[in-house]
């Protein structure tokens, strides 16, 4: 298994950055090397299957994606990549006041990720904002199990 593991944040205010910077401490802990990589100027090219991704977003407005990763969102759509060797990760941020679109950015990319072929590893963490948890606090617990996990899925591959 490829013990590279690239975060891609998607942020508004920087609250997905700081989880980003959670999770990296807790699997460099573990042993791996990772990197947190906004996802301003990424491109559907940029994504390597030899890494394992984690996309950590949060969403806006009305279940938009941030705006620093729109471009990337829409790049994906229209190359439609092969993704079918990379295998990732989603830690959503949002806030079930806004039931409508709870976690919108997170989903539309698991959704994407998934439709291309993606392997997702693990459930989808969807933070709620307005449960008193802090989002930081939970990205440890939840960055241990998926680690785990992906430890798992590639010794089954090899």
């Amino acid at each position: 298994m490829s013990d590279n593991v690239k975060i891609l944040v998607g942020t508004m205010t920087g609250t997905a950055e700081l989880v980003a910077d959670e999770i990296l401490d807790v699997l460099e802990d573990k042993g791996a090397d990772v990197e947190i990589v906004l996802m301003d100027n990424l491109k559907s090219g940029d994504l390597d299957s030899d890494d394992l991704y984690i996309l950590c977003t949060s969403t806006y407005g009305q279940g938009d994606i941030p705006d620093n990763a729109q471009a990337f969102f829409e790049d994906l759509e229209a190359e439609k990549p092969d993704l079918s060797d990379l295998n990732y990760g989603v830690f959503a941020l949002g806030d079930r006041t806004y039931m409508q679109t709870f976690c919108f950015g997170g989903k539309k990319f698991d959704e994407l990720f998934s439709k291309l072929g993606a392997n997702r590893i693990g459930d989808r963490l969807e933070h709620d904002a307005s449960s008193g948890e802090l989002p930081e606090d939970v990205a440890a617990e939840w960055a241990e199990d998926w680690y785990a996990a992906a430890s798992g899925v590639s010794a089954e591959a090899a």
